[in-house]
């Protein structure tokens, strides 16, 4: 372990006084690199692929069947992927608000899984919770009421313990939710409307993923079997950075406005987006759902679970250019992320309104909890206890909302299940600008201090707080709270 993960948390003020006087003095990066032991391909000579749409099998219905698969992400090589209909990632399902579906995932994998939908305002019995499983060769309604607004959401595997080589192996995709309020806005759509899911991966030698255990082996470590151990516990970082599972791929685009729904579905990697030789984001929306007005940022900060909804134009480039995109906290091969090449003019009549939505507004706070994200000697915890299935640590009321602290000895990137909250201070300071929105993932920095208003809608039950570096899920930094 380094050191940063040794330290003791100092308390409140002592982490707001390290953390505002010396951020810099922590690394960025979250994870213990995995090299690939396969000659890599050179970037950007891989097409840029599009995850196909779910089809209905009937009205407000769908099925999808896990199981494992050979595909080809490296050239000339085949890997075993488990996936969502046998592909990586999964089908992206483009659905409506409040439209009511059920999505029947059938387990032909050789272990259990539990599938959650990602900022989802769900229904406890379809939530994924981590120990309600679907074992090998069953099946399992999942009922999304989509009572929520238009959002880019996603859905991966929870099983408790087993997150991360899961998810890993491929367990993972899209739901874009859409509405009448983002219908009718003149942003980009149909082949300029890209989902890109970035992850990190490595690669054996004979083209498999390589993970430091394989599937099913685990050691215990404080009652629950870990996925990994050592210097791994930090979280795993791969040397091969795909978006949609290609490497470093490369999408030919016109000069024109398109959006970009960016999500971070890496184990542990962070990333810090942006565009060489140079540009801006305008982001739109954020976890969930859209702006209330367009931000522009010259970089994007993105920790695992995150989302970011942006459109960039592409006619700031001469035609011929090549846009890349990289990440400013990976040296290496995970600097590059993706390449666009601006191909040819093209008529545009998207934009981008000064006005976006009318998101939900604040609702005053009814009390404050502390949740303190940190390791023991075995385990990653909250509060200083290791997950324990059935203890919630905060029973809110339904249709309230209340200010989380949220504090932290490591980078900890907070997902709340069921409630969105809004970022409201950073060590007692404004948020970022790249905060802003109603959220349900925040990056939680070493020794910083995060207060966030979550509110709770939805559904009365059992739900999750935990830590989206899913090496640490794994190893019980998650806890329960029930909405009553």
């Amino acid at each position: 372990m380094r050191a940063v993960t040794r330290r003791r948390f100092l308390g409140v003020l002592g982490g707001a006084a390290l953390a505002a006087a010396g951020c810099g003095a922590f690394r960025e990066t979250s994870g213990q690199l995995l090299s690939s032991e396969l000659a890599l391909p050179r970037p950007f000579t891989v097409p840029l692929p599009i995850p196909e749409v779910a089809r209905p099998a009937g009205p407000g219905r769908y099925e999808v069947t896990q199981r494992a698969a050979e595909v080809e992400i490296i050239p000339g090589t085949a890997t075993e992927v488990w996936g969502y209909g046998g592909t990586f990632p999964g089908p992206t399902f483009d659905l409506r608000r409040g439209s009511g579906v059920t999505i029947t995932v059938r387990n032909r994998l050789s272990v259990p899984t539990s599938t959650h939908l990602h900022g989802g305002v769900t229904p406890p019995g379809s939530d994924g919770y981590p120990t309600d499983l679907v074992q090998a060769a069953g099946q399992k309604d999942y009922h999304y009421p989509l009572e929520q607004r238009a959002a880019t959401l996603w859905y991966h595997d929870h099983r408790m313990d087993h997150t991360a080589p899961q998810v890993w192996l491929g367990l993972a995709g899209f739901v874009l939710v859409r509405d009448a309020e983002e219908d009718a806005l003149p942003l980009p759509g149909g082949e300029r409307e890209l989902p890109l899911m970035i992850c990190d991966r490595a690669f054996g030698a004979d083209g498999s993923f390589r993970y430091p255990s394989p599937p099913g082996v685990h050691e215990t470590h404080g009652g629950h079997a870990a996925s990994v151990h050592g210097d791994y516990m930090e979280g795993v970082e791969g040397d091969v950075i795909l978006v949609n599972g290609a490497p470093w791929p490369v999408a030919e685009v016109t000069a024109t406005r398109y959006r970009l729904r960016l999500l971070n579905a890496s184990n542990a990697r962070r990333y810090r987006l942006r565009l060489a030789p140079g540009g801006r984001f305008t982001q739109i929306g954020s976890d969930a759902g859209l702006l209330a007005a367009p931000v522009a940022h010259d970089t994007i900060p993105m920790s695992p679970g995150e989302r970011y909804d942006v459109v960039v134009d592409f006619s700031a480039y001469p035609v011929g250019s090549a846009v890349t995109l990289v990440n400013t906290l990976a040296d290496g091969s995970a600097r590059n992320v993706m390449r666009f090449v601006v191909a040819r003019r093209a008529a545009d009549d998207s934009a981008v309104p000064a006005v976006l939505s009318r998101p939900p507004g604040r609702r005053p706070p009814v009390t404050t909890r502390t949740f303190d994200f940190r390791r023991s000697e075995t385990a990653w915890t909250i509060n200083g206890h290791p997950y324990r299935p059935g203890v919630p640590l905060a029973r809110p009321h339904l249709g309230t909302a209340e200010i989380w602290r949220l504090t932290s000895d490591f980078h900890h990137p907070v997902h709340v299940h069921l409630a969105h909250f809004l970022v409201l201070a950073r060590n007692g300071r404004p948020p970022a600008a790249t905060d802003v929105g109603w959220k349900d993932t925040v990056d939680v920095r070493p020794y910083e201090v995060v207060d966030v208003l979550a509110r709770f809608d939805g559904y009365r039950g059992r739900y999750l707080l935990h830590c989206h570096n899913l090496e640490h899920e794994d190893m019980a930094m998650m806890a329960d709270f029930e909405v009553i």
